[in-house]
C-alpha cells in the first residue's frame, strides 16, 4: 500500500505479514497500529519487514507480538505520538528524517505517558545506533523530544552520544582532537570534567612542589615559594602569579613535571572554550 490516503489503518491482534509490508507515502490522518502483530519479512530474508519512509500518521503503534524479522524502514516518516516496546525494533532501524512529537513506550499492555515515565536515554540512544552509518538527524530529534518534556541532562548525554558516534568518521587528527574534547569537558556538555582534572593537577603539583627545594630566579627577590601558587600558576596560562617566573629547578624530574603542567593548562583551557563555542553553536 503506497501512496495511499487513509483515516486509519489496523494491522493489530492476528496479523500476520510474510513479506515486506509497504506503506512508502502513505498518509493516515488518525492512526496506524501494529498492536500484536507479527511481521516476518520476506521468506528469504533479504529486504525489510516494514517500509514507512516518508509515511505521515498522527499515532504509530509498533508495539508487535516478537521481533520482526527484517529491518524497518522509517526514513523521512512523520507521526505524532509512537509507541514501541523491546519487541519493536530489529537489529537494523532506518531512522534518518524520521520525525516524532512524543515517545512512549508500552510495557504488559500498557501506555506509559512520556511525561511520567521513561526509559533511560541510553536505552534511546542504543536505539539510534541501529540506524547504519552516523546521521545527526536521530540524535538531534531525540535530543529535541527530551528539552521538550523538561530532560535537559538527558538531552545532553544524547548530544555527547552523538559527538562521539560522529567521531568514528573523522580523520585519525580528528579523532585525536575528538577524544581529547571528550576526555576533558564532554565536548562542552560536560565541562565539570575540565574542573576535575584542575583538581587532580593541582594536588599532583602541590605535593610533588612542596616536597622539592626550588632556586629562585633573582635571590633575594620575589614572593616566598608556595606549592599550591605556583602548581596554579603553571596551570592557569593567562595572567601570572608571580611565582613560575621567579622560581626554577635543579631537579631535572620536577622541572619536566613543571613543563607538563604549562601543557595541560594550555590543554585544557583550548579544550574548554572549543567544548563551549560548540556547544554555544549547536544550541
Amino acid at each position: 500500500m503506497n501512496n495511499a490516503v487513509a483515516s486509519r489503518l489496523d494491522f493489530s491482534d492476528g496479523f500476520t505479514a510474510n513479506g515486506t509490508v509497504q506503506l512508502r507515502r502513505t498518509q493516515i490522518s488518525d492512526s496506524l497500529s501494529f498492536e500484536g502483530a507479527v511481521l516476518n519479512g520476506p521468506p528469504d530474508g533479504d529486504g525489510p519487514a516494514l517500509t514507512c519512509r516518508l509515511m505521515q500518521a498522527v499515532d504509530f503503534d509498533l508495539t508487535l507480538a516478537r521481533l520482526p524479522s527484517g529491518t524497518v524502514d522509517l526514513r523521512g516518516a512523520q507521526v505524532s505520538y509512537l509507541y514501541d516496546s523491546e519487541q519493536s525494533w530489529p537489529d537494523v532501524v532506518e531512522l534518518e528524517g524520521f520525525v516524532y512529537g512524543s515517545i512512549k513506550k508500552v510495557e504488559s499492555g500498557e501506555r506509559r505517558e512520556a511525561m511520567g515515565w521513561r526509559e533511560s536515554a541510553a536505552s534511546r540512544v542504543a536505539w539510534i545506533r541501529r540506524s547504519p552509518g552516523y546521521g545527526p538527524q536521530p540524535y538531534e530529534q531525540l535530543a529535541n523530544w527530551y528539552r521538550t518534556i523538561g530532560h535537559d541532562d538527558d538531552a545532553r548525554r544524547v548530544l555527547l552520544a552523538k559527538q562521539r558516534h560522529r567521531r568514528r568518521s573523522l580523520s585519525l587528527s580528528a579523532r585525536v582532537w575528538g577524544h581529547l574534547l571528550d576526555v576533558t569537558v564532554g565536548y562542552g556538555y560536560r565541562s565539570w570534567l575540565a574542573g576535575v582534572w584542575l583538581l587532580a593537577l593541582t594536588l599532583l603539583g602541590t605535593l610533588s612542589f612542596g616536597a622539592g627545594s626550588p632556586s629562585p630566579v633573582q635571590r633575594g627577590e620575589g614572593a616566598p615559594f608556595q606549592p599550591l601558587v605556583y602548581t596554579l600558576d603553571l596551570l592557569i596560562p593567562i595572567g601570572g602569579l608571580g611565582q613560575r617566573t621567579a622560581w626554577y629547578w635543579t631537579d631535572g624530574s620536577l622541572q619536566w613535571l613543571a613543563y607538563l603542567l604549562i601543557a595541560c593548562g594550555w590543554v585544557l583551557t583550548t579544550a574548554v572554550i572549543a567544548g563551549v563555542t560548540r556547544t554555544l553553536q549547536k544550541n
